[in-house]
């Protein structure tokens, strides 16, 4: 057996790659195992792919505002293949640039698979079959999730996960999309932008239903606009791939409903990917929800540590980083630092975009909150009115005083949540607020009503 490490860390995802980079700066011998690519489902089949692919279908969307600003551009089409390299550009560049990112810190790298044998034991296979036993002090487990697919529903090369969807080579002309959440939203967004039929069934009576009401309502009226056709209140009965297209059959105010595409797209939640084998073998507790954690990322064994997606709870990459910072403070000690994950934002990359820090009015009235909640219009705004982006509006939530919550749904909401979370992770009052000053004129001004 090798030389002991300090800590070993499975999966190269942003929950792994964040520990492993900040254990070797730590000077701590740290190696990190990967099966697939660096970066993980976020590189590669998440966030980086599907962003650049929005990027091209905003932009090919944007031309036609244009032409209500003076500008006549002609013959403007979709040529699918240069998307598609566009976005395996993007994924390449990402990758290489996590491997880098571990060389330049000093940790060592793995490719293969990583087992845990006990917790001071994992087993390393590389792509021959060639394995060895190494040693470590603490071990940290980003293992990632995988795509829900619904029971009785088998996947084909017509009917696909958020996964599949990504190796098309050719803009399909219709498409079904099965449940209306985040990546649901994302991927009807995209589509629809580039002239591609879509078709979403929701079996809840909105779409989003995690988001602020008033947000899934303006997303739902702007993506009917684009020529989505939305079905809330559905139930899915069967879904079937004929050969040359999909058929779906589902129910909806006690009707059958019969529709017909070239694709359908699975797009009902992930699940964390547990490899239960060993969780059982180490004695590691985890529910299908997902392995639990304490509040700095320690399973239930000591020495064995949890971040990202396979813990549960919000599936984002950002949430992995920051657990594993909490992780790796907690192993090998260094800044303690509050970890809330209400100060955690979250992004629906549709266009409008939704963005979201804390509570939301409904879940401050469900927890019995006093709250005070403050609305500005995007359509009050003079850069929002100059580009022709005022739809949208920022709801703020104050409770005795301070911001506790706030969503966004408008153009750069992606962008313009980053002082809310600031502002929430702070306990900011109204009083502190007044001191913000907003440049003018940007769109950052919208937050001007929260100043008072």
């Amino acid at each position: 057996m090798s030389e002991k490490y300090d800590l070993i860390v499975i999966g190269g995802g942003p929950g792994g790659l964040t520990a492993a980079e900040m254990a070797a700066k730590k000077k701590k011998r740290v190696l990190i195992i990967e099966k697939e690519g660096w970066g993980g489902t976020c590189t590669h089949r998440g966030c980086i792919p599907t962003k650049a692919l929005l990027s091209c279908s905003k932009y090919y969307a944007d031309l036609k505002k244009l032409k209500r600003m003076g500008i006549n551009i002609a013959d403007s089409s979709v040529d699918f293949p240069a998307v598609k390299k566009h976005q395996q550009q993007i994924v390449k560049v990402s990758a290489l640039g996590a491997q880098k990112m571990l060389n330049d810190a000093g940790a060592e790298i793995k490719q293969g698979v990583g087992e845990i044998i006990s917790p001071s034991e994992v087993r390393f296979t590389d792509s021959s079959g060639k394995s060895e036993n190494l040693s470590t002090q603490n071990i940290l487990m980003a293992w990632g999730s995988i795509p829900q697919v619904l029971s009785g529903i088998n996947l084909s090369e017509r009917i696909l996960t958020s996964d599949g969807v990504l190796n098309l080579n050719a803009l399909p002309s219709s498409i079904i999309i099965v449940g209306g959440s985040v990546i649901g939203a994302e991927f009807a967004t995209f589509f629809a932008e580039l002239g591609t039929k879509v078709t979403m069934v929701e079996i809840l009576d909105t779409i989003i239903p995690l988001e602020d009401q008033e947000c899934a309502d303006l997303l739902k009226q702007e993506l009917t606009r684009m020529g989505v056709v939305i079905h809330t209140s559905t139930k899915l009965e069967s879904l079937k791939d004929t050969g040359s297209s999909v058929a779906m059959v589902a129910q909806k105010d006690g009707k059958h409903l019969e529709i017909s595409a070239d694709y359908a797209l699975l797009c009902t939640g992930r699940k964390p990917l547990l490899f239960t084998a060993e969780l059982d073998k180490c004695g590691i507790e985890y529910t299908q929800a997902g392995i639990k954690v304490d509040k700095k990322m320690m399973t239930s064994v000591a020495g064995i540590y949890a971040v990202g997606d396979v813990t549960g709870g919000m599936m984002l990459a950002h949430r992995a980083m920051q657990q594993a910072k909490f992780a790796v403070e907690r192993i090998f000690g260094g800044d303690d630092f509050a970890y809330n994950e209400d100060c955690i934002p979250s992004v629906v990359y549709s266009h409008p975009q939704i963005a979201r820090v804390g509570y939301t009015q409904k879940r401050a009235g469900e927890e019995g909150l006093s709250v005070e909640v403050v609305k500005s219009p995007y359509s009050a705004n003079i850069i929002a009115r100059a580009e022709l982006t005022g739809q949208g509006f920022v709801k703020a939530v104050f409770h005795q005083n301070k911001l506790i919550g706030a969503t966004i749904v408008g153009e750069d909401a992606a962008e313009l949540i980053v002082p809310l979370a600031l502002i929430v992770s702070n306990q900011m009052t109204k009083k502190q607020l007044k001191g913000w000053v907003l440049p003018h004129p940007t769109l950052s001004e919208v937050f001007a009503l929260l100043t008072g």
